[in-house]
């Protein structure tokens, strides 16, 4: 129960009765303030032991509690203080309730497996995450572990499904063809990192990162029946992988961090954040370098795609485009391309890039290559926590 001193003690203290009373009580957490709080000790005030540090009780009491009651308010508890200590009371494994309401803990899946599990999630969409589980899998690959990435994406496919490493743009384009979504993670995964992958699909995301639906406990059993000697989850946005694992990396992304960030933090064995990124203490900092996953003729006439990367190492494009996920300035793009005569599209494997980028390039008789982006800095820390697994 949190509680605090600029509510009258002897109101509090009824309402603590009349909810030990109803469901049981664990304890009692004082969250500060002290309007009005007379003289005498906080045991005295409300009837009952009481502890005084919020993040430490809620930890202390835990294994004796189902939910935390939050009866405290602003000034002591503003909104920005109650997502905080809600996402600590979810990932201790309580219910957070508050008027008018509820969060539950995510529910996370057991998968079948001798093989190590690992996690990649973050703090937000764009944040690095394909690019890490790809690089964590070729270092593993690297030192003779044959590693599956499950992927769940908001394109993946409605059952589980497999693709083989080292897949190339004229599958993706036949799977375009049929009206799939060919840029989806698992598949961008395989292209790029040279590993077998499973890609699944989510919709929806709570607070703490759960999807609404997802089938994502499937394709764990999917790769695992694939004998593998580790299985890298990839998460989607700031969703989480529905499944136990035995290790887990956060990628924090530029910019602010979302209100319920913590908790996501909270879970990471690992915190990597990327340049520029507000990083957490303790965060591993790293960059992530755009270059073609292949070789470029020096006098190739380039366009690059990207969903916001503005540069390619090694390479001075012709035409830039910042629009993949923009397909309407994306078009007025792919018509400079071609008026420019570029004779390769280089592009990253997201939202737009097969159908529309690389059916461009197949028109216009253009070599299509595609951006790999790799991760800088994070090598020492990604195999220290895959020698802890």
């Amino acid at each position: 129960m949190l509680v605090d001193g600029e509510h009258h003690p002897a109101a509090v203290r009824d309402a603590l009765d009349r909810i030990a009373s109803a469901r049981g009580l664990a304890g009692v957490v004082f969250c500060g303030g002290e309007e009005k709080l007379g003289p005498g000790s906080l045991e005295e005030h409300y009837g009952r032991p009481v502890d005084a540090d919020p993040e430490g009780g809620l930890r202390r009491l835990a294994p004796a509690a189902g939910a935390v009651v939050d009866l405290a308010d602003e000034p002591v508890v503003p909104p920005s203080r109650k997502l905080a200590l809600a996402a600590l009371a979810l990932h201790l494994g309580l219910a957070y309730e508050l008027p008018g309401a509820r969060l539950d803990p995510p529910v996370y899946a057991k998968v079948d497996t001798a093989a190590a599990r690992l996690a990649v999630i973050g703090t937000s969409k764009r944040a690095g995450k394909t690019a890490v589980a790809a690089h964590w899998a070729g270092l593993l690959r690297d030192r003779g572990t044959d590693p599956v990435i499950v992927c769940m994406g908001r394109g993946g496919p409605p059952d589980p499904r497999a693709a083989p490493a080292g897949i190339g743009v004229e599958e993706l384009l036949e799977i375009a063809d049929r009206g799939e979504h060919a840029a989806s993670d698992y598949l961008e995964d395989a292209a790029l990192a040279g590993v077998r992958t499973v890609g699944c699909r989510r919709v929806g995301g709570g607070f703490a990162g759960q999807p609404a639906e997802s089938n994502v406990p499937a394709g764990g059993a999917l790769a695992a029946s694939l004998n593998p000697g580790a299985i890298l989850f990839e998460g989607s946005g700031s969703c989480i992988p529905p499944v136990e694992v035995d290790r887990t990396v956060c990628v924090v992304g530029r910019g602010a961090p979302e209100p319920f960030a913590e908790y996501r933090l909270m879970r990471a064995d690992l915190v990597l954040a990327m340049e520029g990124a507000e990083a957490p203490p303790g965060a591993v900092p790293f960059d992530l370098r755009p270059e073609p996953a292949e070789p470029l003729d020096e006098d190739a006439r380039v366009a690059l795609f990207t969903t916001g990367a503005e540069r390619c190492d090694g390479v001075e494009p012709v035409v830039a485009s910042a629009n993949l996920a923009r397909r309407g300035a994306l078009a007025d793009d792919l018509d400079r391309a071609a008026a420019e005569r570029c004779d390769v599209y280089l592009t990253e494997l997201k939202a737009a890039a097969v159908d529309t980028v690389a059916r461009r390039a197949r028109d216009e008789g253009a070599r299509v290559v595609l951006v790999r982006n790799r991760p800088v800095g994070a090598d020492d820390a990604l195999l220290g926590v895959w020698f802890g697994a």
